[in-house]
């Protein structure tokens, strides 16, 4: 992809997610993730319904009137994106893959956060750690992760959710809202994920195609695996091995909502033809 391509492509998402997150999300994504406590802002004449716990002692007799402590809540949040970028993501039976949906929410959510003045990091993984933004505010910043979602070419086309989590522990100290953006056609990262429930508020975005669900009868057939390149026969008029591809999907999912509930985390599941505007912000009012 070309600079004069890239910057079109970015330019188009930006328009796209940002009309989304000042005018559908903003005020949900604020309500929703509360910042880290109450801050002392001002002092103020007492008025009739004030706290008598909040009044300020000292002020009120200087004055020789009751004065009260005003309180803000403390809004700086910090956010981490993280992007599954494997082999799978580029797969898609409808109008998008599902990298392109997977890209569409990550704006979206960034420039919410950047709506509200908190600060965007990303982590994009396969098997292995692929890149690492640590996070800042501002536009500009939004933008690079944009382009990065885009054009970033991984190393490996495998997944290890839990070595992402793992990378996650040691570069974020402090609380972050998390999400943790995949397919999720994979398993052993639950032990993982409970760490990092119990420091961070994470939620899982499982973004999937209708054919993931089940295979259709099409005879004999050719099918690679996305993430090792493996190629396979597979006699899809079988019974058997259509009912065997159905059940291999829902141990996925289970696990996936297990997992993550487990952890007290939150969870999002949306099909490639659904619209994850509907989605987000359902999961946004539930929790607010």
């Amino acid at each position: 992809m070309n600079t004069k391509e890239l910057l079109k492509k970015v330019r188009k998402i930006e328009i796209k997610t940002r009309r989304l997150s000042d005018h559908i999300f903003g005020g949900e994504y604020h309500s929703t993730f509360k910042g880290r406590g109450m801050t002392f802002s001002e002092v103020r004449q007492y008025q009739f319904g004030d706290d008598v716990r909040n009044i300020d002692w000292n002020v009120t007799a200087r004055y020789n009137e009751p004065y009260v402590k005003v309180f803000e809540e403390e809004r700086e949040l910090t956010m981490m994106l993280m992007v599954d970028v494997s082999g799978s993501e580029l797969f898609g039976t409808t109008n998008q893959f599902k990298k392109e949906i997977l890209v569409e929410i990550s704006a979206t959510l960034a420039f919410s956060a950047l709506q509200n003045n908190d600060k965007v990091g990303l982590i994009l993984f396969s098997d292995e750690v692929e890149l690492f933004i640590p996070p800042k505010k501002g536009k500009s910043h939004v933008l690079r992760i944009i382009r990065e979602l885009l054009e970033f070419e991984p190393k490996s086309n495998k997944t290890n959710i839990s070595e992402a989590l793992k990378f996650l522990i040691n570069v974020m100290k402090k609380k972050a809202i998390v999400f943790v953006l995949s397919d999720f056609i994979t398993d052993n990262y639950s032990d993982t994920l409970k760490i990092v429930g119990n420091k961070h508020d994470v939620t899982g975005i499982r973004v999937f195609d209708e054919k993931e669900e089940y295979i259709p009868n099409l005879g004999m057939i050719q099918v690679e695996d996305a993430e090792t390149g493996q190629l396979q026969l597979v006699n899809t008029s079988s019974k058997k091995i259509r009912h065997e591809y159905w059940k291999y999907h829902l141990e996925r999912v289970d696990y996936f909502k297990d997992a993550f509930t487990k952890s007290g985390s939150g969870t999002i599941s949306c099909r490639v033809d659904e619209s994850y505007v509907k989605k987000l912000l359902g999961y946004f009012k539930r929790r607010g």
